[in-house]
């Protein structure tokens, strides 16, 4: 098992397939882009899937969720799910996506063995979207959301990242079109992930405020069938159920204490924290031909020096190297 010094075990592994994203949003990366990593770094396929099953039968890993960058820009993907939905025992499976392309991949990702995803949509005005991803996409996210829906990849979540003087005024409207639509959505507090380190704790819109948002329109009350547990987000039952909301403030309501999931970059770098300073290379060991034992070994002791929080309020935080789209959400 993945356990570290504090009692945690990491069952939740995130898998980032690639750090390209075809989107610019503002809070993750530069208009021009980044400097992608080279093609020989990533991973291969097989390589993935051989440390997704060496997770899944060795360490106790029993949810994958693929991210990136943009995960749908990775061309083996289907292949991938299909071949992570044939071990045994069988992880759940998810997929955290921006949403363009997935109008023409849902379909052959839920026959592949896709259980459920996660798309990001900051807004419903295509104005805004423009301005903050500087792509005219917005109809192709909400085109991927209702295919998503239709080829039963449920529950379909949507993460929402609220921005003060941008798109904060859309708290309600967007918790409206989810109700509306059959959709789960989530608010997430803005996270020093940025490519540009710009990121202002004054700037970010709280969890308690987006609480008061939407409490003035809506009847709130916590989810008492769902306990938060390891989960991110607390949950709020909508004017008396059976639709919620759920609010991730991984700032000022941190859950650190109850974390149970470990991250393994495109290159092969484990990460046993979103906010950690240092990673733990398994690529190279793989390809030197290291054997299961000690790639696992190597797995395990990432994740032992995991650290007690993200200490973002400590005066010594310092912002990860890394932005959000190299690591993997």
């Amino acid at each position: 098992m993945l356990v570290d010094t504090f009692g945690r075990t990491a069952t939740d592994l995130r898998v980032s397939l690639t750090d390209r994203c075809n989107l610019r949003c503002s809070y993750c990366m530069p208009p021009e882009g980044l400097d992608w990593l080279p093609k020989p770094e990533l991973l291969t396929d097989d390589e993935v899937v051989r440390l997704v099953a060496l997770g899944v039968r060795e360490l106790g890993i029993t949810e994958v969720r693929f991210t990136g960058g943009e995960p749908l820009l990775r061309r083996g993907l289907a292949g991938i799910v299909r071949r992570t939905a044939e071990l045994a025992p069988r992880p759940e499976i998810s997929l955290t996506t921006n949403g363009i392309g997935l109008s023409r991949l849902a379909g052959p990702l839920a026959d592949a063995g896709l259980d459920r995803v996660n798309v990001s949509l900051d807004t419903l005005d295509r104005d805004t979207f423009k301005r903050l991803t500087h792509r005219d996409r917005h109809g192709d996210v909400l085109a991927g959301l209702a295919a998503a829906r239709a080829a039963g990849l449920e529950p379909v979540k949507i993460n929402a990242v609220l921005m003060r003087g941008v798109n904060d005024h859309e708290a309600v409207p967007l918790l409206r079109y989810c109700l509306e639509h059959g959709y789960r959505l989530r608010f997430i507090e803005q996270m020093p992930l940025d490519a540009q380190h710009g990121w202002v704790r004054e700037h970010m819109v709280t969890a308690d405020e987006i609480l008061d948002r939407l409490a003035a329109e809506f009847s709130l009350e916590p989810d008492a069938a769902h306990e938060r547990g390891s989960a991110p987000a607390e949950t709020f039952r909508v004017d008396g159920g059976p639709a919620t909301v759920g609010v991730i403030g991984s700032v000022t309501r941190p859950f650190c204490g109850a974390c149970d999931r470990v991250r393994l970059t495109a290159d092969g770098q484990v990460r046993n924290c979103l906010f950690a300073t240092e990673e733990s290379d398994l690529r190279d060991a793989l390809r030197r031909g290291a054997g299961d034992a000690e790639v696992a070994e190597r797995w395990r002791r990432a994740v032992r020096g995991k650290r007690a929080g993200h200490g973002i309020d400590d005066p010594s935080f310092l912002q990860p190297a890394r932005p959000m789209s190299a690591i993997g959400g």
